[in-house]
């Protein structure tokens, strides 16, 4: 893990410093529920490409958020998966889906269609 020299005044700040981006916080998202490998990340998020997606896991690993399991196989396998403290921001992402839900709610037009919750859809993993 990469020790951070100086971290922010505003614990606001150091959070932001540690998932200000919206490619980690979707990686979160989808390494809450478990270990997943490269590809399945890649599926799940969608359109982010693989140079980024490669930027943004490294970039967590050294940041302590994620672990990287690299296994001796032909081809070769990885796998992902949260550390404690990656773990530790799932309050944090609960918080972003209700207040997003509850904005999302409040803020959309009546002739709009709104997006049901991800159990409700067919084929849809419960998250």
């Amino acid at each position: 893990m990469q020790q951070i020299k100086e971290l922010p005044a505003c614990p606001v700040e150091t959070t932001l410093m540690l998932i200000g981006d919206k490619w980690k916080v979707l990686i979160l998202r989808d390494l809450l529920p478990g270990t997943k490998r490269f590809g399945e990340l890649k599926k799940s998020i969608g359109s982010v490409s693989q140079k980024v997606l490669t930027a943004q896991l490294r970039d967590m690993e050294e940041k302590g958020l994620v672990n990287r399991q690299v296994y001796a196989e032909v081809p070769p396998r990885v796998e992902y998966s949260l550390t404690d403290l990656g773990k530790s921001l799932k309050p944090i992402l609960d918080a972003m889906w209700t207040w997003g839900k509850a904005t999302k709610h409040r803020t959309a037009r009546p002739n709009k269609k709104v997006c049901a919750p991800a159990h409700t859809r067919a084929g849809a993993r419960l998250r």
